[in-house]
């Protein structure tokens, strides 16, 4: 057999350790965690560097459904077939806090990119809408007729995007919390969608086998995929927002260029369906899970531009034709040495103000620690809740004994 291309994904690890399908799949901001969520109602969060033993938390009732880490990593976000959605503190002792309001099972959970607030998805037919901090439930979007597969905030935290089993992927303003636009393009339920990174697009999956990309703008069709034999159940775009990640049933991983408008990898690993995907922040890993119950890792390798640079510089977006059939005009940013030269395309953007390295270290770190704090008061109240209730059980009882026993 060749050797493999030094350019194309390469699987790095295999994490083992969950007793049913995985369901969802997360890295943390530095890419040194990495969790998941399987039918066998726990949450695990694996650790990227070698030998390192994996965390494993209980505290859902049933299946484990979604996960996301806050944008500092320090928090991790679960829902469940148990109709709760938990907060987790990632750290060895694995506590977390319950948040109730949903009354079917949570089906997708992410947090806005300020990490004030995040959205569920539920088979309730809900979308809402919660409070990081002050833990709390804020507001419901109520217009799916079938189970709402996923929600998804928009880069600027003024969208949320959702999928249905209706078959339409909605778009809703956050603040007047008004359905912006109906997309009923896909042919079958809709089970899972998200932004570009620019903000100016999504990207949607469904159990019709196919991929749809849309601009939120024009609300156009820009894109459609019929690659895989099986339904699509899952996608993740790259940081750079040139790539597209999908996994379906038919057991196959598929990375789509979306500046050329065409298949770019398949790849096999997962025996049975592949359920979930994700990139980490950075690009240069991805994760997928599957029906086998295994956790894998790659190594990106497609893309040699510095992933560090793609994120951080705002490329203005460029129509290019496609290449495959008769797709529209794609309005997708223009990666570094693909038709223009690096020099050219930095030429014509500005570098955004930048804060001291120094001081943005100590920023987040100080919003990752308000982070812990939180959670860790909420825990501490919960305990004291109930520590009164068995005082109050035992004053209770002490009284019954005292009426029935005769003076």
């Amino acid at each position: 057999m060749a050797a493999p291309c030094p350019e194309d994904p390469s699987l790095e690890r295999h994490f083992k350790g969950h007793r049913d399908a995985v369901t969802c799949v997360d890295f943390s901001l530095n890419t040194k965690q990495l969790a998941s969520g399987s039918m066998d109602s726990c949450l695990m969060v694996w650790h990227m560097k070698p030998q390192s033993r994996a965390y494993r938390f209980a505290g859902h009732k049933d299946a484990v459904t979604c996960v996301n880490f806050s944008p500092s990593g320090h928090l991790l976000a679960s829902g469940s077939r148990d109709k709760t959605v938990r907060i987790w503190i990632p750290n060895v002792k694995g506590e977390s806090t319950a948040f109730r309001a949903h009354t079917a099972t949570v089906r997708s959970v992410h947090f806005c990119s300020d990490g004030q607030s995040f959205v569920t998805a539920s088979d309730d037919k809900t979308v809402k809408v919660w409070s990081t901090h002050r833990q709390k439930f804020l507001f419901s979007l109520s217009q799916h007729i079938n189970w709402v597969r996923c929600a998804r905030f928009s880069p600027d935290g003024r969208l949320i995007v959702s999928a249905s089993d209706d078959k339409t992927v909605k778009l809703w303003d956050k603040t007047s919390r008004e359905c912006v636009h109906s997309y009923c393009e896909h042919g079958g339920f809709v089970t899972s969608v998200d932004f570009h990174p620019s903000g100016t697009c999504i990207a949607a999956a469904g159990m019709d086998n196919t991929v749809k990309v849309w601009d939120v703008r024009t609300h156009r069709l820009l894109q459609h995929y019929q690659l895989h034999s099986a339904a699509v159940n899952a996608l993740s775009f790259h940081p750079s927002g040139n790539y597209l990640l999908t996994a379906s049933s038919d057991s196959t991983l598929k990375i789509l260029d979306l500046m050329e408008g065409r298949l770019l990898y398949t790849l096999h690993g997962h025996q049975g369906p592949a359920t979930t995907v994700a990139f980490s922040r950075t690009g240069e890993y991805f994760a997928s899970g599957g029906s086998d119950e295994q956790v894998m890792v790659w190594k990106s390798n497609f893309d040699v531009v510095d992933y560090g640079e793609v994120i951080k510089v705002h490329r203005p977006p460029a129509p290019l034709a496609t290449s495959s059939g008769n797709l529209p005009e794609v309005d997708f940013p223009v990666p570094p040495g693909r038709g223009r030269s690096q020099e050219s395309v930095q030429s014509q953007t500005q570098e955004p103000i930048s804060m001291p390295q120094t001081l943005t270290s100590t920023l987040e770190h100080i919003v990752g620690q308000l982070d812990v704090l939180t959670q860790t008061v909420s825990i501490l109240e919960q305990r004291l809740t109930l520590t009164e209730d068995k005082l109050k059980q035992c004053l209770e009882t002490q009284q019954l004994i005292m009426q029935r026993t005769p003076p």
